[in-house]
Formats: C-alpha cells, structure tokens, sequence
C-alpha cells in the first residue's frame, strides 16, 4: 500500500513537471512568433526571450527526472508504466550529415508457428545522432635524397608548405586555435588543458607563438578588408570597452567598428567590419582611422567624432546621421511599464511622455521593417510620402512637451538629447541608403561583449591590435552566415570556405610576398634552385589572380568576393 501511493504520488509530481514544462515552452514559442510577425517590439522582449529560455531548460530537465523517477516508482510498485508526456517534435537531422547504415539480422524462421516460409513485409528505420570524437595526428612528409653519380650533386624536394614560418601545426589545427580564441572566447590556457587531457602536450607559450605569427600572416587580409570597407558611402561606427593590462590595474581601452553594410537599401557588395584599437577614447582616434574617407557616418553623438564633421577638414567634412535606437533607448527607460512593476512602490512613475514618444518612434520603424531591402530611391520616395509626417508631427510634439517642463524633469533630457540634433536625426528622410538605427554597428561588437567575460582583459596594447585584426575575419563570417530576419527572404551567400583553408589562403599571401628563401650551399645545382623558385611563383601567380577576383566583386557583386577571401 505504501509503495502503491508512493509511486501515485510520484507519477503526479512528474505529471505537474511535463504540465509546467509544456507551458514555457508554449510561452516561448508564441513570444518567437510575435517577434518574427511584427518584429521587436522593444527592448524588453530579448531580454524576455533570454530569460524564459533559461527557465524553458530547467523545467526541461526537472520534468525528465520526475518521469524517470515515476517510472521506477511503479516499476517498484509493479503497477502500470505512467504515460509518457508529450515532448515537442524534434526538428529532422540535417541531409548533409553521413549515414551510417546498420541492418539487424532478420529472423531466419517464425518465432510464433517456426515456419521458414517469410517474406519481407517493410522496414522501420531509426536515426540515432552521434558525433565522432577528434582525434589526433601526426602527418610525417618524407623527402628522400638523392645524389648524381656523374656530378655528385644532391637534389631533395623543398620542405613542405606551413601557413607560419617555422611552424609545426596543420593549418586545420592553427584554424582551430584561433577560432576557439577569437570566436569562441577561449583564453589559451583552457585549450592547452583541453588538449593536454586528450594526450597532446601544447603549452600556452607555443599556442601564444603560433596565434602570434598566423595575425601576422593574415595581414594581407585584414588590408583587403580594410580597403572593401573604406570603399563605401555610408558606414556605421561604435566602440566598447576592453580593459587593457596596465601597471597594478587595467586601463580602460576601446574597440573601434565601422561597418559596411549595403543590404538594407539592395546594395550587391558585401557586408564587411574594421576593428582598430586603443587605449583611450580621445578624438584623435577615429580622426586617424578615417582619414581620407569622406561621406555619410552613422553613430551616436559621442564628441569624438566631431573632428570628421568639421567643414575645414581635409578631405571634406563628413556627413552625420543619429541612431534613432539610441535616442529612443531614453524614452523606454521611463516607459517600461514591466521594470516599474517589477521594483514596486518605490521605482518611479511611468512617463506619460515618454510612453507616447516610444510610441511614435515605434511607427518609423515599422515604415522601415516594410522597406529594408528595396533600393536607395524607392526607400526615399516612400519615407518622404509616409515617414515624414510623422517626424514632424513628432517634432512639433516634443517641442511643446519641452516648453512645459522644468529643467529638473527627468524627461526632459531624452527630448534636449533629439532637440539638440534633430536635423542630423531627419538626415534619413533625404537619403535611402541611411538606415534608421545603427544597429549593425552595435551587433559587429557584440563578439567582444561577450569575450570579456571569459578572456577577463587583454595582456597589452599589441593585444589587443591583434584581437581586432582576427575580429575582422570572424564579423565577415559571422555575417554572411548568419543575415538579419528582415533579409531572410534573398538569396543566401554561396561559396563559403572552411576556416582552415582561409587561413591557409592568408598565409599564403604573406608569403607570396616575400622574397624566396636562399637554398642551402650545397643544394646549388639548377633543379633544385628551379623547384623553389616555381614554388614562389605558384604563389605569386595566385596572389595576383585573387586580388583581380577580389577587385572585379567590387563591381560584380558578392560571388568572387566570398570565393577568393571566403569567411
């Protein structure tokens, strides 16, 4: 009897378990729903994804274990097996995976009469997914030698291509190391461990070595990037914090991103980002990385970029145009109906105000949902027909609110904020290849906000120069793989490669570059002299033909561009 109530018992604790768990994740698909259907609606809602996510996983996991426990309950008990809750339909494995195929024997004779007279009636198949472990190993290129008996001469074929000079790692691992430390955030003290657990001995000063000379071989790329992305009108611009080692502390360093990205008004190049560093944020810095360029910069009203916006600058002055996300962030804060709720009596009334102008601003995105991807005209012809009235008619509102306030009110400084600058917040209606927000510079960072809290501060300046420089690489990846929802509909980037062989392919332009290597003394006859020097050649001859790939995609479009410098 006590075991009987105690496995009832147990059956609908895990009952309430899968009921819980079904809900969130009901929850959890409705909120993806809205948000893909009428886009984001603020801030609050990824938050609110994050959040019902992680509590989506906990209910998950408790409600397995309660069904487990349930089922070892009645077993116990012998009383029937509870029903199985009803989890979600998994997706299908992808097609590109391998299958392996593992028939069972088939009975050879009827196990119910032992008749030898079967037929094949069907089959059932069951996918089970399964990953191979990495293995390792050591590739050993054999280069015989071989002496003439009438010249005594000795010929023996060059050593074998590394992507690093002197180096003694495939470019597959080297690709994996960096990609573990600039993409996956992984110091290199963690992968040393990792990889002294699985047998291979790789200290942190040999991984440092090797990451040290691969940021110098993919230079060549990192100028290509920089080139593409100087190339544009129009460019977005942000910066975060990194802390940088110093004496006794860690300064205050800075990351600096100005994004190429032509797809919201149909532009064919393709999407690119240039990181530079820095250990302070002064003017001088942005003056510097974009001297010589000249046209439409989107960014915050930070004072540094005054500098570009001088009519004495040489060059020309640059054109700014406001992010009206970062404006609109000062509205919400006072408008965040949830936030107030959740800190109670004591957090500060919702804004009126503020909750009006979120509403407004909300419209001119909605406009702008409806247009991205259409060309530079078609934008400008439908934000002047129906954007326009409604900046203006926000215009006119926000001046009247502001002459009814006193300088104490806390919505007063969102509304100076726009006031102040509003002809540079206006510049989109003019002009359809300025997007409202500047969101794509802001996502270009979200790699190194994220690396902080693993990597904790970069060891130096140089440190940071080459955390930047692999940035570059990873944000081009990054983009052609993974485009925003608006875009999800146009065709996607072809002619991805592996990192690996970007890597290789870099380092192939640093040495192409540089003037052959003398042969030993003794190697001295032609042949060998003859097999280097083709080898040099070889890569020279590539180099060439993939800078003209890479210069024709400028006007072309995407597909060469994608295929000379992949990721």
């Amino acid at each position: 009897m006590i075991l009987s109530e105690r496995a009832k018992r147990i059956e609908a604790q895990a009952a309430a378990s899968s009921v819980e768990a079904t809900i969130a994740h009901l929850k959890l698909m409705i909120e993806k729903l809205r948000r893909e259907l009428y886009g984001q609606r603020s801030e609050r809602t990824a938050r609110l994804l994050d959040q019902m996510e992680l509590q989506l996983e906990e209910l998950e996991a408790k409600a397995t274990k309660d069904e487990i426990a349930a089922e070892a309950a009645a077993l116990q008990a012998s009383l029937p097996a509870p029903a199985l809750r009803r989890r979600p339909s998994r997706k299908p494995f992808p097609e590109h995976l391998p299958r392996e195929h593992i028939v069972v024997q088939a009975p050879t004779s009827c196990p119910c009469c032992g008749s030898m007279k079967l037929s094949k009636l069907g089959e059932d198949v069951t996918e089970t997914l399964e990953v191979v472990p990495r293995s390792w190993k050591v590739i050993q290129t054999v280069r015989e030698k071989f002496t003439c008996r009438a010249c005594e001469a000795i010929t023996q074929p060059p050593a074998p291509f590394h992507v690093t000079p002197r180096g003694f790692i495939g470019p597959n691992l080297l690709a994996t190391i960096l990609f573990e430390k600039f993409g996956q955030h992984q110091p290199l003290n963690r992968q040393s461990e990792r990889y002294a657990r699985e047998g291979v001995d790789l200290s942190v000063s040999t991984l440092a070595d090797q990451v040290g000379a691969a940021t110098v071989a993919l230079a060549p790329l990192q100028a290509l990037i920089k080139a593409h992305v100087l190339a544009a009108e129009r460019l977005h611009a942000d910066d975060t914090t990194v802390p940088i080692l110093a004496r006794g502390k860690t300064d205050t360093g800075r990351i600096w991103t100005y994004v190429r990205d032509d797809r919201p008004f149909g532009g064919a190049d393709p999407p690119a980002a240039l990181y530079f560093a820095s250990r302070d944020r002064r003017q001088e810095h942005p003056d510097e990385h974009l001297a010589g360029w000249c046209g439409v910069l989107q960014a915050d009203a930070y004072g540094g970029y005054n500098g570009l916006y001088a009519p004495a600058r040489k060059g020309g002055a640059v054109t700014s145009a406001l992010c009206w996300a970062h404006a609109r962030r000062g509205f919400f804060e006072l408008a965040d109906v949830a936030a107030s709720a959740r800190r109670g009596p004591s957090a500060a009334p919702v804004s009126p105000i503020a909750l009006e102008t979120v509403r407004r601003i909300d419209l001119l995105f909605t406009i702008e949902r409806e247009i991205n991807g259409l060309n530079a005209e078609e934008r400008r012809c439908v934000r002047q027909e129906r954007a326009r009235p409604v900046v203006e008619e926000l215009h006119a509102w926000l001046e009247e609110q502001r002459g009814k306030l006193s300088r104490s009110s806390t919505v007063a400084k969102p509304i100076d904020y726009m006031l102040k600058r509003w002809d540079r917040f206006a510049r989109f209606l003019d002009d359809g290849c300025v997007c409202l927000s500047n969101n794509a510079a802001e996502r270009a960072l979200r790699g190194f906000a994220l690396g902080r809290k693993a990597w904790l501060f970069a060891g130096s300046d140089r440190g940071g120069q080459s955390r930047r420089l692999h940035g570059d690489a990873d944000h081009d990846r990054e983009a052609q793989r993974h485009r925003p929802a608006s875009l999800a509909g146009r065709r996607a980037c072809p002619h991805r490669r592996d990192a690996a062989e970007t890597a290789a392919r870099a380092a192939a332009l640093a040495l192409a570059r540089r003037p052959p290597r003398s042969p030993p003394r003794r190697l001295i006859k032609s042949n060998v002299v003859g097999l280097h020097h083709r080898q040099t050649a070889a890569q020279a001859e590539w180099l060439h033909s993939a800078s003209s790939r890479y210069r024709s995609s400028a006007v072309g479009g995407t597909r060469s561009y994608q295929r000379d410098w992949g990721r």
